[in-house]
């Protein structure tokens, strides 16, 4: 597997789309645990309301940049893989079986959208 497709699929696939959908599944989010301790230390250190509003905001950036990364490297059918893994990580507490094989597509399809080379040869542009 080229260093690309592995890099894209551990980063985006797996950590971006399957870990997001399993921290939603159980009901964790380890973001927004870290961002209020962060946020808790920052006030108690310098009690300012804009730097409030930077950790409101912070979170949402983070979301765009890393769906926006997404779409860069592994352009619509990387966002696919993403949103086929997010599925996959919520639906592990449902079926093991069903999580697998939607992150077994996932995988094949964040593949798919790194290879340039392949997906040129098979699609013929």
């Amino acid at each position: 597997m080229a260093k690309r497709s592995r890099r894209y699929i551990w980063q985006f696939v797996i950590g971006l789309g399957f870990l997001s959908g399993l921290w939603t599944a159980t009901g964790i989010d380890p973001q927004e645990v870290i961002f209020n301790v962060l946020n808790t230390a920052v006030d108690t250190i310098y009690p300012d309301p804009d730097i409030r509003i930077l950790f409101l905001i912070l979170p949402t950036l983070l979301l765009l940049l890393s769906i926006f990364s997404a779409y860069q490297k592994g352009r619509i059918p990387g966002l696919v893989a993403v949103i086929v893994a997010y599925g996959a990580g919520l639906s592990v507490l449902v079926s093991v079986t069903t999580a697998l094989l939607l992150l077994l597509v996932a995988i094949v399809t964040g593949y798919l959208a790194t290879n340039r080379r392949l997906v040129k040869k098979l699609t013929g542009l």
